[in-house]
C-alpha cells in the first residue's frame, strides 16, 4: 500500500504535466500549517526557475486541474505560489478503511528483497549488563522490528565480546583461587575431563576484582595475557573453562534481556571470528595493504580528502595478538559469508565511530563485502543523569541493569490501580510492563544520535510523551470496547466520519506510513514513537468530544467503534516495533 503523500503526488504530477511541466514538480508533503490546508505542494517555485514564469501563475494553473478532482474537496493557489490541498472526508475514510485491512496497516514495503544483519547488544561475558548496554539493546531491537515491518528480511547478531583480554583476567583470577581445578593442568584431557560448573554470580564478582587487580599488580596483568594467548591458541583447559564461562554468562544474559523484550537471532562473539582471520590476513597480504611498522601490522585507510587524521588500522600487535578491528574485519567476512547481506547496521555508542569509519575503509579497499553491500554505524549518545553526566548510582557507581529495573518496577507498582485488577499477579505483571515501556518510551522518544535525561518520575507519568500515557489509552480503548460489549475481531469498515475530532484522528491514522517511512530512512524509531503519541492525542480528543458507547445512532455508533479498533491495532502495531507490550488495565 503507498502512503497518502505519494498517492497525493502522483495526483499532482499528472497536474503539472497536463499542464505542460515537468510532473516531477508533484511533490506533496503534510502541510505545516493544518488550520489551513491538510497538504500542500511547492512545485511551482522550482518550476518557475524552470520555465521563466510568475510561480503563482503556475501554481494557479496546477490548481484549476486538481479542483475538478473528486479527491480534493478544497485546492488554493496561494500567494507566492503555495498549492494547497483538502482531502474530501470520503475519500479520507476510504483511505483508512484500506488501511485497517491492509496485511502491513500502511506500513510501506521495500520493492526488491534485502537482508540486513543488525549488530547491536555487545555485551561481555562474565559481566551483568549495566546501563550503558541499553541503549544499543533497546534501538537496536526496535530498528529490527522496524526493518522487518517494512518487508526486509533482518538477522540480529548481539556480537558478545567473548575472546580478548578479559576473558584472560576471569580466566587468571579463576586460576588464583583454584589452583586445583583440572582445567589448569597441562595434562587436561578434553575426551575425558571437564570444567567446573561456574555460578554466574560469582563470575559477575569476579571480573572487576581481577580488572581493578591488574591495574596494581603487573605480574597478574601479565599472568592475564599470557593466559588470553593461550586461550587464543585453544589450550585444551583454558578452552573448556572458556566454554563454562560463556554458558553461564550466555544464560543470564538471556535471562536479562528478556525483561526487555529484546531476543536476537545469532549469539555470536568475537570468538567466532577467530576462525575468519588467517582468510583476512591472507587477503590484506594478497592485496599488498598489510605492511610491518614498528613490529606491528597495519593497514592504512587515510584518504587525500580526510581534513583530520585517520590513523592506520592495526591488524596485529608486536606480541602477534590481535584487536577488536581485526575481530570486526573478520566478522564482516563471517556475515558476507554466511548472509550475503545487503546491509549491516552496528548499533554503537557514537564514540566509536573512528573505529567504525577505520573498519568500513579497510573493508572497502579489501574488497571484503559485496561492492553494493552498505556499511552503517548507527550511533547512539548516551543516558545521562539530571546533572546531565552519564548515568550513575548514589555511590557514583555504573548501575547495574536489573537494579535499573527493579527500581522502575517498584515506582510502576505504586501506580497502577490494584483493584482495577483480579489478582495481585496480574497487577504485578503490568507493573513489569508498564516499567519497561517507560523506560524504553523513555529512550527511544529521543533521536538515537542525541543524549538524553533520564527521568523516571517523568517516564512514568500518564501525560505527554511517555510509554505510560501510550499503554493507558490502549486501556482506555479496551474499556470502550468491553463496555459496549464488542468483539476485537472481524474486519474494521471505515467508510464515513461524522465530526471533527473525527476527521483529526483520520489524518493522524492516513499518516501512518510516512513515519515508518521516515524512520526507516533515517533509521531513527523516535518516528514511531512521535507518531504513536500523536495517534494518541487524536484518539483522545475524539473519544472526550463523542459519547461512542451511548450514541443512539447505531450505524454512528458502529463507525466510530470500527474507528476504536483501528486505532487500537495501529498504537498496538507501533508498540510491537518498539518492543513494547500493551496491557489491558492500569
Amino acid at each position: 500500500m503507498k502512503t497518502i503523500t505519494s498517492v497525493l503526488s502522483g495526483i499532482v504530477s499528472e497536474a503539472f504535466e497536463k499542464c505542460g511541466y515537468d510532473k516531477k514538480l508533484g511533490n506533496v508533503i503534510v502541510s505545516d500549517r493544518l488550520d489551513l490546508c491538510q497538504f500542500q505542494c511547492n512545485g511551482a517555485f522550482q518550476g518557475a526557475k524552470l520555465y521563466r514564469k510568475a510561480p503563482i501563475i503556475i501554481a494557479k494553473e496546477v490548481a484549476q486541474i486538481l479542483a475538478g478532482n473528486p479527491v480534493f474537496a478544497k485546492v488554493e493557489a496561494v500567494n507566492p505560489a503555495f498549492i494547497n490541498l483538502t482531502l474530501t472526508d470520503e475519500y479520507l475514510a476510504a483511505f483508512c478503511g484500506q488501511l485497517a485491512n491492509d496485511e502491513n496497516l500502511g506500513i510501506p514495503q521495500v520493492e526488491e528483497d534485502t537482508t540486513v544483519v543488525i549488530d547491536y547488544g555487545g555485551p561481555n561475558v562474565a559481566k551483568p549488563l549495566h546501563i550503558g548496554h541499553l541503549r544499543s539493546a533497546v534501538i537496536g531491537e526496535a530498528l529490527k522490528r522496524l526493518a522487518r515491518s517494512s518487508g526486509m528480511k533482518v538477522i540480529g547478531d548481539v556480537h558478545l565480546g567473548d575472546w580478548g583480554m578479559p576473558m584472560g583476567l576471569v580466566i587468571a583470577e579463576l586460576m588464583e583461587r583454584n589452583p586445583d581445578w583440572k582445567c589448569f593442568s597441562d595434562d587436561f584431557d578434553p575426551a575425558v575431563d571437564t570444567a567446573p560448573t561456574l555460578d554466574v554470580n560469582e563470575l559477575n564478582e569476579i571480573y572487576p576484582f581481577a580488572s581493578g587487580k591488574s591495574k596494581q599488580d603487573e605480574a597478574f596483568k601479565e599472568k592475564a595475557h599470557t593466559i588470553t594467548a593461550q586461550l587464543q591458541a585453544r589450550k585444551p583447559g583454558y578452552y573448556a573453562l572458556w566454554k563454562e564461562i560463556i554458558r553461564a554468562s550466555v544464560e543470564d544474559l538471556k535471562k536479562s534481556y528478556s525483561k526487555l523484550s529484546v531476543d536476537f537471532d545469532y549469539w555470536y562473539g568475537e570468538s567466532d571470528a577467530d576462525n575468519y582471520i588467517p582468510k583476512l590476513l591472507k587477503i590484506l597480504e594478497d592485496k599488498g595493504l598489510m605492511y610491518e611498522s614498528e613490529g606491528a601490522m597495519i593497514v592504512d585507510v587515510a584518504d587525500e580528502s580526510d581534513k583530520a587524521p585517520m590513523p592506520p588500522v592495526l591488524i596485529k600487535k608486536t606480541d602477534g595478538s590481535v584487536l577488536y578491528d581485526t575481530t570486526d574485519l573478520a566478522t564482516i567476512i563471517q556475515r558476507e559469508e554466511d548472509f550475503k547481506p545487503t546491509s549491516i547496521w552496528y548499533v554503537v555508542d557514537k564514540r566509536q565511530a573512528l573505529h567504525f569509519e577505520q573498519c568500513f575503509r579497510c573493508s572497502r579497499k579489501a574488497s571484503l563485502v559485496n561492492e553494493a553491500t552498505t556499511l552503517e554505524h548507527l550511533g547512539f549518545g548516551t543516558m545521562n543523569g539530571s546533572d546531565g553526566k552519564p548515568y550513575k548510582t548514589r555511590d557514583g557507581g555504573v548501575m547495574q541493569l536489573s537494579m535499573l529495573l527493579d527500581t522502575a518496577y517498584e515506582a510502576a507498582l505504586e501506580r497502577i490501580n490494584r483493584d482495577n485488577f483480579d489478582s495481585e499477579e496480574e497487577a504485578c505483571k503490568t507493573a513489569q510492563k508498564l516499567a519497561v515501556a517507560c523506560i524504553k518510551f523513555g529512550d527511544l522518544i529521543n533521536h538515537r544520535s542525541k543524549d538524553y535525561i533520564f527521568d523516571l518520575d517523568k517516564f512514568l507519568s500518564a501525560e505527554g510523551k511517555t510509554g505510560a500515557y501510550l499503554l493507558y489509552m490502549v486501556t482506555r480503548i479496551c474499556s470502550v470496547l468491553r463496555k459496549g460489549g464488542i468483539s476485537d475481531e472481524g474486519e474494521i469498515v471505515i467508510d464515513r466520519l461524522y465530526t471533527d475530532s473525527e476527521r483529526e484522528l483520520m489524518l493522524s491514522i492516513a499518516l501512518t506510513g510516512e513515519a515508518f517511512e521516515h524512520a526507516l530512512a533515517e533509521r531513527a524509531p523516535n518516528y514511531i514513537c512521535e507518531n504513536a503519541y500523536q495517534l494518541a492525542v487524536a484518539f483522545s480528543k475524539f473519544y472526550h468530544d463523542n459519547h461512542i458507547v451511548s450514541e443512539e445512532d447505531e450505524q454512528k455508533k458502529t463507525a466510530w467503534i470500527n474507528l476504536c479498533r483501528l486505532v487500537k491495532k495501529l498504537i498496538t502495531k507501533h508498540l510491537d516495533v518498539l518492543a513494547i507490550e500493551p496491557v489491558e488495565r492500569m
